[in-house]
């Protein structure tokens, strides 16, 4: 099988002491960069990378940055392609303020055109905590092994009590969302009793992005902690 030159080769290792200084590098970097959207209101969005112009998703995410830069909120997503691009480019065409916390691929990243201001991790969970530090509220849209994945570690941070509970996590688009949710009740919560049934009335499924906004403009400037340190 022939290997993708933008990676580096398999048998590459290169030290867990690179790795630490590497990681405390971004952590240091990434909250300098924060600082300039401190004292804001901020809401981080997430959503397939995949979503394309024109199909509901990406029109719902566009038309959300719009609404949230109207009201001065700072849009803050991963920075890439898809949903994120459509919630960074509402924000950006309305003259609102659009922050992208893009990835390292390879040697690449996928940086979308539509940002007042960004900065590439090469580190996947150093951009999580970002987006999760930074943020008043929390948007996702549908999305893939991703999207999910970030969708249960800020509900885990929140069951946790590391998130406080009294910030917003909205899920956008019904159909996708309350089939996770059942499949929620229905195997972890009633059959194999893994999770507490007061653990599902903490995030909200709404239909569409006025529907979200309407919660949003609402979020202040900062919310109070659970944080350890």
């Amino acid at each position: 099988m022939k290997q993708n030159n933008d990676f580096p080769p398999y048998d590459y290792d290169p030290g867990d002491k690179k790795r630490l200084k590497r990681m405390l590098g971004e952590l240091k970097k990434g909250f300098d960069f924060l600082r300039k959207i401190e004292g804001d209101r901020v809401v981080s969005i997430f959503g397939s990378h995949l979503d394309k112009p024109g199909e509901k998703e990406y029109q719902q995410a566009y038309n959300l940055g719009r609404l949230l830069a109207k009201e001065n909120i700072v849009v803050l997503t991963g920075g890439g392609p898809g949903t994120m691009e459509a919630a960074n480019k509402g924000a950006f065409e309305t003259g609102g303020r659009s922050i992208g916390l893009n990835l390292e691929l390879g040697k690449r990243e996928q940086k979308n055109h539509f940002l007042n201001d960004s900065i590439c991790f090469h580190y996947l969970f150093v951009r999580r905590l970002m987006l999760a530090h930074a943020a008043q509220a929390y948007v996702f849209f549908p999305g893939g092994f991703g999207t999910l994945d970030e969708f249960f570690e800020i509900v885990t941070l929140v069951v946790t009590r590391k998130i406080n509970q009294q910030m917003p996590i909205i899920l956008i688009g019904k159909e996708y969302w309350n089939s996770l949710r059942k499949w929620l009740e229905d195997m972890p919560l009633e059959k194999h009793q893994a999770i507490f049934e007061e653990e599902f009335f903490f995030w909200k499924v709404v239909d569409n992005e006025k529907q979200a906004f309407e919660i949003l403009k609402k979020i202040p400037n900062r919310f109070a902690r659970h944080e350890s340190v």
